[in-house]
C-alpha cells in the first residue's frame, strides 16, 4: 500500500495538472449525504467490478479506517459479485484477503 501511494505522489508531483483531480476526490469522498465508511465501501464494490488490484487495496485500507468491519466488506463484496460476475468474484477473494491483512493491523 505504502509502494501505491508513494508512486501516485511521485507521479501528482511530476504532473502537477493531475492535483485538480486529486482534490476532486477528496471532495468526493468527504462526507455529505453518505458519510465516508459508506463511500469507501462504493468505491471498493466498484474496485472489484472493474477489476483494479491498486484501488482494491486503496479503499479497502481506507474502509477499515473508516470502521468498516468484515462483515460490511463481506456484504459489499457480495454485491460487487452481483454486479461483475465471475471476473468480479475472483477479484473478491483478492480483495477479501487484503481486508483480512489490513483487519489484522
Amino acid at each position: 500500500m505504502e509502494n501505491v501511494k508513494r508512486k501516485t505522489g511521485e507521479l501528482v508531483e511530476s504532473a502537477p495538472e493531475l492535483s485538480k483531480f486529486i482534490e476532486y476526490v477528496h471532495t468526493a469522498e468527504s462526507p455529505n449525504a453518505l458519510d465516508t465508511k459508506t463511500k469507501e465501501l462504493i468505491s471498493l464494490a466498484i474496485a472489484v467490478v472493474i477489476r483494479c488490484e491498486p484501488c482494491i487495496l486503496w479503499h479497502c485500507e481506507a474502509a477499515i479506517n473508516a470502521g468498516a468491519t468484515k462483515e460490511e466488506i463481506l456484504d459489499t463484496l457480495k454485491v460487487a459479485v452481483v454486479m461483475g460476475g465471475g471476473p468480479a468474484l475472483m477479484y473478491a477473494v483478492k480483495a477479501y484477503e487484503i481486508a483480512k491483512e489490513f483487519l489484522k493491523e
